[in-house]
């Protein structure tokens, strides 16, 4: 598990490492810098010329001990400090103090005309950053842009909010870098919005403050595949099809079931023992016309759906891919009336649309998994803050909104895009982030959605619990996505999921 941590809790760690008596604020600020100079000299074996520009806060002192330690290095060094460096916290006044060589101005014109420099450390704002970048700070911040390739920036790029991956710069982007050192633990912000574009390579170092990780209580994390969850995906040689659940997935009508054909066959590759497909009337022989492995049931309405649910072997349903709004409507009153045993629902698709605003408890056993524009119509006053330039920060992440909407829907939510947040109602929350070697571009396509669901769904029947079958089904969609890459449609990635469970559970093949 590789675990998120926030700016306010990354302080409290430190502040207990360091109230502790076990270690010094300044102990950490040396651990970080060696940890800079290490990454940047593995980056860039070649140079020897660096740039540093120290902001006002703990930051700036970050990046004056990086200039020491590169100088004491050989290189050659050339420092921009924010006005009023004796304004600094203690700590890093203590390191600018230690800097014997010249400091310039840290301004955009300063930083033009100094010689040009091998690397070009960022070291103006961090985790601390808590109110919009403005005048000269914001003019540095835009000039670095034009030397990004060559910038290591010291815990975040300038103007880049921590907790959310979202810009602190009214109406600009933040400083961009090709490598991000950061310590402890990643941020949120590494992976969120905006964050994976603008660090570039992620290097974590260790500063010796994992003894005093309980005082932040953490409940963030990255998806990986050595989650406890994956341990599921394998069956025993004693198993048998009942052994593994029973999905029942519904379909719309005539002309509308593509979707949740490509649903069912996910959760039939994921390991479902059975699935079955609840059509209409209307659509039953052109679904018998498509299918083999799967099976096929006549469900026209609700009272329909309720004599499919009185059979406890199913131990799954999915609703809304291709289902039509007054369909789904329709089935989903069914299930919120009472009169059918609850069981593992993925709610998706048409069914959100249904849904229309959240304003109270929904069943605790669905999974909701709206992409951006869904989750609008689920929860607008939490999709508009999203939307909402922020005024300082730290500022709302998808992970404050994901956290949020499953505590009001009582419900897991996935939150999808490219940084896929999956939340409890409990507080346990997860990132996907679908970026750099885990990118996955390719699942821009129509389908793909109604895939994950199946996946999910899947794992539901197998008996997987409601946030890890949300959490590994996400990750298994966007591998089987880099697996098929370039010319992926929906079609192909059920049948990547064989390649992929091998992989990760360790089957030969």
């Amino acid at each position: 598990m590789i675990e998120l941590v926030t700016s306010a809790q990354m302080r409290a760690i430190e502040t207990a490492a360091i109230e502790s008596g076990a270690v010094r604020g300044l102990d950490l600020m040396e651990r970080a810098a060696e940890g800079v100079v290490a990454a940047l000299v593995t980056r860039w074996p070649g140079a020897e010329r660096a740039c540093v520009l120290c902001g006002p806060g703990n930051n700036g002192g970050d990046g004056f001990a990086v200039a020491r330690l590169l100088a004491a290095r050989g290189w050659t060094v050339r420092v921009l400090a924010a006005a009023g460096a004796d304004r600094m916290p203690p700590d890093a006044v203590s390191n600018a103090r230690a800097w014997t060589g010249p400091v310039a101005p840290l301004t955009a014109e300063a930083l033009a005309e100094g010689p040009q420099a091998d690397v070009y450390v960022d070291a103006v704002f961090g985790t601390g950053l808590s109110r919009p970048v403005t005048g000269e700070l914001a003019r540095v911040v835009a000039a670095l842009a034009r030397v990004s390739a060559r910038v290591v920036a010291v815990d975040a790029p300038s103007g880049l909010c921590l907790d959310s991956g979202r810009s602190l710069i009214p109406g600009g982007i933040p400083a961009r870098a090709a490598l991000t050192v950061t310590f402890g633990w990643r941020k949120p912000g590494h992976v969120l919005a905006q964050g994976p574009e603008l660090c570039g390579e992620m290097v974590t170092v260790d500063i010796g403050v994992a003894a005093w990780r309980e005082a932040a209580g953490v409940t963030a994390s990255l998806v990986t595949p050595d989650d406890p969850a994956f341990a599921q995906l394998d069956k025993t040689t004693a198993a048998h099809k009942f052994t593994h659940g029973h999905a029942l997935i519904l379909t719309g009508g005539m002309g509308r079931t593509g979707a949740a054909r490509l649903s069912a066959r996910a959760a039939l590759r994921i390991g479902a023992g059975l699935v079955t497909l609840g059509a209409p009337g209307s659509a039953m022989m052109e679904v018998a016309a498509q299918i083999t492995a799967l099976m096929l049931r006549r469900i026209d309405s609700p009272e329909a759906l309720a004599e499919a649910l009185a059979d406890t072997r199913i131990t799954a349903l999915c609703l809304g891919p291709g289902l039509g709004i007054e369909r789904a409507a329709a089935l989903l009153g069914a299930l919120r009336e009472g009169g059918v045993k609850p069981r593992p629902t993925v709610v998706d698709a048409d069914a959100l649309t249904a849904l229309g605003p959240v304003s109270g408890a929904l069943p605790e056993d669905w999974v909701l998994t709206p992409h951006g524009g869904e989750f609008a119509r689920l929860f607008p006053d939490l999709a508009a803050r999203l939307s909402a330039e922020p005024a300082n920060g730290p500022a709302f992440s998808r992970l404050d909104a994901g956290r949020q909407a499953a505590a009001r829907a009582g419900c897991v939510v996935v939150l999808k895009g490219p940084d896929t947040v999956i939340a409890a109602p409990d507080g346990r929350s997860s990132v996907h982030a679908a970026s750099g070697a885990q990118a996955a571009p390719w699942l821009a396509t129509a389908g793909s959605g109604d895939v994950l669901a199946g996946i999910i769904t899947g794992l539901l029947a197998r008996g997987v619990g409601s946030y890890a079958a949300a959490c590994t089904g996400t990750w298994l969609h966007a591998a089987a996505a880099r697996h098929v890459g370039p010319g992926l449609i929906a079609e192909d990635l059920p049948e990547a999921l064989p390649a992929v469970l091998r992989r990760v559970i360790g089957h030969p093949g």
